[in-house]
């Protein structure tokens, strides 16, 4: 598997996770992190995925020769209006120091792209910048942009990037105050949930996914055994839940899986029994309350959806601050449908 002027010595093959642990290890050192935190990764996103191994490729300067690049495919179970859709995330692209050249890099990701197209209906990543015109000549296509949206709930914070600290916090009390007396106004008549929060993923949420079929565009099936690979099993991050339960019955009505990054509340995931066309705003004002009587500053949440999955976060005052383009191939036959992911979809 050659490209362009890429030496003939090298060469790619394909991977197995089991088998070739220690090798892929070998190539991350040094190139995508610290050596405890990637193998602590390997063991959970490879070895434990409840959809199957990811698909591997091994970049080698001769054969039989040691790998010095390694490129991987993660799948994921989406569902569609159609049915459900096999999907690979692009992940953990490393290539030795000393071969990062394009050439290589290219042959790598074209292998890939030809073994996990052969399994997957859709492949998807999220390339920096620098790395989307590769993408291109491999023949992806951009299929939207992950934005990076926030809302503020206390402003002592954000106003000492502009201010001195002790002004900051005396002009933030007004505003405050403000923004609190405006969001119990506008939720006066949307408390029809109680929240709490939990450490683990819920049971209920496979009822709650039920509920919100049929599904309008594609998405992750987000149930309970996605809920507590991704997040429980996870050994990177640690995760909380938000439960809104029906005050009247106590059913589960809508989740988010929430991670603390400082004074931040960065929503990882979220569903609801009636998610399945754009979050009720109602929902999100559950979660703003809930994250100001924790202590948060501000909520944020990653996702790239068509415009009206984002009423419900843009009316709750969630404004965009960054933005990323994805990536990906369709190979299957006929138009792909609208895509849906938050940052539960990218691979931690």
């Amino acid at each position: 598997m050659s490209q362009g002027s890429t030496p003939a010595a090298y060469q790619v093959d394909p991977g197995q996770v089991r088998r070739d642990r220690e090798a892929i290890l070998a190539v991350w050192h040094g190139n995508l992190g610290e050596d405890a935190r990637m193998g602590a990764k390997f063991d959970w996103f490879y070895a434990q995925c409840p959809f199957g191994e990811p698909s591997v490729c091994l970049l080698r300067a001769a054969p039989q020769a040691a790998p010095i690049g390694v490129a991987a495919a993660g799948p994921r179970r989406l569902m569609a209006a159609a049915g459900a859709i096999e999907a690979g995330v692009l992940v953990d692209l490393a290539v030795a120091a000393a071969h990062r050249s394009l050439g290589p890099a290219m042959m790598l990701q074209t292998a890939l792209a030809e073994v996990a197209g052969q399994r997957f209906g859709l492949l998807y990543g999220f390339p920096n910048p620098k790395a989307a015109p590769v993408f291109k000549r491999i023949g992806y296509s951009k299929l939207g942009e992950m934005i990076r949206y926030a809302r503020v709930l206390r402003y002592a914070g954000y106003l000492a990037r502009r201010l001195p600290r002790p002004l900051a916090r005396l002009a933030s009390l007004p505003l405050d105050f403000a923004v609190r007396l405006r969001d119990a106004w506008r939720a006066r008549a949307d408390r029809r949930w109680s929240a709490r929060w939990s450490d683990a993923a819920d049971a209920r949420f496979d009822t709650v996914w039920a509920a919100s079929l049929p599904i309008d565009g594609a998405l992750a099936i987000r149930n309970t055994a996605f809920a507590r690979w991704r997040f429980d099993a996870c050994p990177l991050e640690k995760t909380r839940y938000l439960l809104l339960e029906n005050e009247t019955d106590g059913t589960l009505h809508a989740w988010f899986a929430c991670q603390p990054r400082g004074d931040l509340l960065h929503v990882r995931d979220f569903w609801a029994v009636d998610a399945s066309r754009g979050l009720d705003r109602a929902c999100i004002d559950a979660l703003l309350r809930a994250a100001r009587k924790a202590g948060h500053a501000a909520v944020s949440v990653e996702i790239a959806a068509e415009a009206g999955h984002l009423d419900g976060w843009l009316g709750a005052g969630f404004s965009a601050r960054s933005r990323r383009p994805v990536y990906g191939k369709w190979t299957r036959d006929g138009a792909m449908p609208p895509l849906f992911l938050t940052s539960a979809d990218e691979d931690e």
